[in-house]
C-alpha cells in the first residue's frame, strides 16, 4: 500500500491457499471524526436521508455487500469539550436503515449497537424489524464498552469494570438469540383455517448474573432466518467473543502479514468452538483511491489526506493520546519528550484508539518515527497511509486479489474520501478489473445479506451449545 511503489502482479498465481476467494466491499462510514465540516459542501447533508440514499444507491449499483454505521452515544469530544473540527452527529441507524430498505434490494444494512446500554429486548426488536422490513438485509456489529464517558448519557457512568464487559455482553447476545428463537419461521398461520394466528411463539426466560428478562418476541423471522452478527473487538477476549458468536469481524489489521496472522488467529478460534473455521469473514477497515494513471491516484491520495491532515487535525491525533494541550509543540519536530497526562484512557474521543492505554501506544508511535526518522507530521501521514489501498484499478484489483487468496483477510470495510460520492470511482473503475480476475461477483447472489455474503445458517442454530453460556443462564 505504499503510494510510491506499484503493486506486484499476483492475479495469475496458482498456489494460493484459497484460489477461489472472493472479495466484500462495504460501505464503512465511522461515526466521526471524518470529515473536516468546514471543508464540506454543506455539514446538514451528513443529517439528511437523501445523501445516506445517494451513497448506498452508488455502492449496490457496484454490488457493495453492505453499508456498515458506526456508532457512539454521545457526540465525540476533544480534550473535554465538543470536537470543534469535525461533524460527529448522525441519526439514528436502524430508523436510517428502515428509510433506506425502501429504496434499495439487495445492499445489506449493518448497525453498530452497544450491548452495555442498551437493553436486549427492545433491541431484538428493533432489528428484527429492519430485517424484516429489508426482506433479510440486517446486521448487528456487537459492541460492549466499560467506558464511564458514555453512560454518562444513561445515568450510569462507568458501572460496568472492564473485565466484565465481555460477560455482559454474551448475556446480551444468547438473550436476543433466545428472543430471535422464539418466534418460530412458520408461526404466523398462512390461511384462516389455522386454529391459532400464531402457533409457535414462545416466552422467553432468562436468569443471568447481568441480565434477567422474562418476555415474548413481537417480530417474525424474515427470509434469512435472523440478522448477521458483526463484531469488533481486537483483545483476546474480544477475538475469543468473536470466534464463538461472530458471521463477520471488523478489524484494523491490513498490513499483509499482519492480516495473514490475524485472520489464522481468527479461525483458529472459531474451529476450537467447533466451526469450521472458513464460516467467519474478516473484514478490516481502509481507503481505497483509485484513477486511469498511479500518478493521478497519487494526486487524489495526497489532495484527501492533506484535506483531512490540516495542522488541528494532526495536533488533535497526538493531543488524543497525550490527554493534554500540546499546542506548543512544533508538528516539524519530533514527538513530545514528555509522559501521557493519565495512565489509562477513560473517554472515547474518537479519533485515536489507544486500548485504553497511551504508554503502549506511545512506545509504538517512537519506534515507527524513530525507524524512519519522522516529525510527527509524518508520522501521522504514515499511519494513514498505511491503511490506503492506492493506484490505477489494474495495481489495486491486483493486490486486493492477493489478500483475499491468500487469506489476509475477506473483504474491506471502504471508508469514503467524500460524502456521499466517495465511492463512485471504486464501484465504476475498481469493480470492473475484479470482476476480470474473478474476485468480485457479476450480479448479487441472492436478496439476503447471509446469501450476499455466502454465510450459512447463524452459529448458533449449526452450534447450539453456543446460543447458551451455562446450564443457569436460562430458564
Amino acid at each position: 500500500m505504499n503510494d510510491l511503489a506499484p503493486s506486484p502482479r499476483e492475479a495469475a498465481r496458482t498456489d494460493y491457499p484459497r484460489p477461489g476467494a472472493r472479495v466484500h466491499l462495504n460501505v464503512f462510514q465511522p461515526f466521526g471524526p471524518i470529515y473536516e465540516w468546514s471543508k464540506t459542501p454543506r455539514s446538514r447533508d451528513y443529517y439528511e436521508p437523501a445523501k445516506y440514499l445517494e451513497l448506498v444507491q452508488d455502492a449496490e449499483r457496484g454490488l457493495f455487500s453492505a453499508i456498515f454505521l458506526g456508532e457512539s452515544l454521545r457526540l465525540r469530544e476533544h480534550l473535554g469539550r465538543l470536537n470543534d473540527i469535525a461533524v460527529t452527529g448522525r441519526p439514528d441507524a436502524l430508523a436510517l436503515f428502515a428509510n433506506l430498505a425502501a429504496h434499495t434490494r439487495h445492499i445489506g444494512l449493518v448497525a453498530t449497537l452497544n450491548t452495555t446500554y442498551t437493553d436486549p429486548v427492545d433491541l431484538a426488536r428493533r432489528i428484527a424489524t429492519v430485517d424484516v422490513l429489508s426482506g433479510g438485509r440486517a446486521g448487528w456489529n456487537v459492541v460492549t464498552t466499560d467506558n464511564g464517558w458514555t453512560g454518562e448519557n444513561f445515568r450510569r457512568g462507568g458501572f460496568l469494570d472492564r473485565e466484565n464487559r465481555y460477560r455482559y455482553a454474551e448475556e446480551h447476545v444468547a438473550a436476543v438469540q433466545a428472543l430471535w428463537d422464539g418466534f418460530a419461521a412458520d408461526a404466523v398461520a398462512h390461511d384462516r383455517g389455522a386454529a391459532h394466528w400464531a402457533e409457535g411463539v414462545a416466552e422467553v426466560e432468562r436468569r443471568g448474573a447481568h441480565i434477567s428478562l422474562r418476555a415474548t418476541p413481537t417480530v417474525p423471522p424474515s427470509p434469512q432466518g435472523q440478522p448477521v452478527y458483526f463484531q469488533a473487538g481486537d483483545s483476546d477476549e474480544g477475538r475469543d467473543f468473536a470466534a464463538r458468536r461472530a458471521e463477520g469481524i471488523f478489524t484494523h489489521h491490513v498490513e499483509f502479514d499482519e492480516a495473514v496472522a490475524f485472520t489464522a488467529d481468527i479461525r483458529r478460534r472459531a474451529r476450537s468452538y467447533g466451526r469450521p473455521g472458513d464460516d467467519i469473514l474478516v473484514i478490516p477497515g481502509a481507503s481505497i483511491v483509485v484513477a486511469p494513471t498511479r500518478a493521478e491516484a497519487v494526486e487524489k491520495h495526497h489532495y484527501y489526506r492533506d484535506l483531512f491532515l490540516n495542522d488541528r487535525r494532526i495536533r488533535q491525533v497526538i493531543e488524543e493520546v497525550w490527554q493534554t494541550d500540546l499546542s506548543h509543540v512544533d508538528l516539524d519536530g519530533p514527538l513530545p519528550d514528555v509522559p501521557p497526562a493519565v495512565d489509562r484512557q477513560s473517554r472515547t474521543h474518537g479519533i485515536v484508539h489507544t486500548g485504553h492505554e497511551p504508554e503502549v501506544k506511545i512506545r509504538q508511535w517512537r519506534a515507527i518515527a524513530d525507524e524512519h526518522g519522522f516529525t510527527i507530521r509524518q508520522l501521522v501521514r504514515h499511519l494513514v497511509d498505511s491503511r490506503v489501498f492506492l493506484g490505477t484499478p489494474d495495481e489495486v484489483a491486483d493486490e486486493l486479489a492477493h489478500h483475499v487468496r491468500s487469506d489476509a483477510f475477506d473483504g474491506l470495510n471502504v471508508s469514503p474520501n467524500a460524502f456521499p460520492d466517495g465511492v463512485r470511482d471504486i464501484v465504476d473503475l475498481l469493480v470492473p478489473a475484479l470482476q476480470e480476475r474473478g474476485v468480485y461477483p457479476d450480479a448479487y447472489a441472492g436478496t439476503t445479506l447471509r446469501a450476499n455474503l455466502g454465510l450459512p445458517e447463524t452459529v448458533a442454530h449449526r452450534v447450539p451449545e453456543l446460543a447458551l453460556l451455562s446450564a443457569s443462564a436460562s430458564a
